[in-house]
C-alpha cells in the first residue's frame, strides 16, 4: 500500500477527521449527529461538510439516520477506524502512486525511489496504528490539562 504523503494535512481532510471525532465522541450514546451540530461544534461550514459526510457515508465510514432525530453515526466502533481509512476515504491514499516500474530509470532515481518508499511506508504505518478512539482519548487528555493549567 502506497500513496503519496503530503507536506501539511489538506482542509478537507482536518474537516473531515474533525467531524468523525465528533462522531466518536457521541458514539458510546448511540446520539446522531446532524449536520448543522457538527458544523457549529468544529466551525466547518455545512454545504462543505455535507460534502464530506457523503463521502465518509460511501466509503463506509459513516451512516446516515432518517427522521426527525436523524442524523449521523459511525458505521463501527471508533476503535476500529484508523486514520488511514478515514484519509484513504477523503483522499484516496491507497491511489498506488509510484508503483509503475520504469526500465530506463537510472540507479540514483532507483536508490531515491527506495528510500521514498520506505518513508510512505512508515506514514502508512503511523496512520494505520491510530483510531478515533485514539483521537477521543488525546483530546480528552489535553483538556483535562487545560483545566489544571487553569486551576
Amino acid at each position: 500500500m502506497s500513496f503519496f504523503l503530503p507536506v501539511e494535512l489538506s482542509n478537507k481532510s482536518e474537516y473531515a477527521l474533525l467531524a468523525l471525532l465528533e462522531l466518536a465522541k457521541s458514539y458510546p450514546s448511540g446520539e446522531s449527529l446532524q449536520i448543522r451540530q457538527i458544523a457549529e461544534l468544529q466551525n466547518i461550514p455545512n454545504r462543505y461538510l455535507d460534502q464530506l459526510l457523503a463521502m465518509l457515508r460511501r466509503g463506509g465510514l459513516i451512516k446516515s439516520i432518517r427522521g426527525a432525530k436523524g442524523g449521523y453515526v459511525l458505521a463501527r466502533e471508533p476503535e476500529k477506524i484508523t486514520l488511514f481509512d478515514a484519509l484513504d476515504c477523503i483522499e484516496g491514499l491507497n491511489a498506488g502512486c509510484g508503483d509503475e516500474k520504469d526500465s530506463n530509470k537510472t540507479i540514483e532515481s532507483a536508490v531515491i525511489d527506495e528510500i521514498w518508499q520506505e518513508a510512505l511506508g512508515a506514514a502508512n504505518s503511523v496512520l494505520q496504528n491510530y483510531t478515533l478512539k485514539d483521537l477521543c482519548e488525546r483530546r480528552a487528555s489535553r483538556r483535562q490539562m487545560e483545566l489544571m493549567y487553569y486551576i
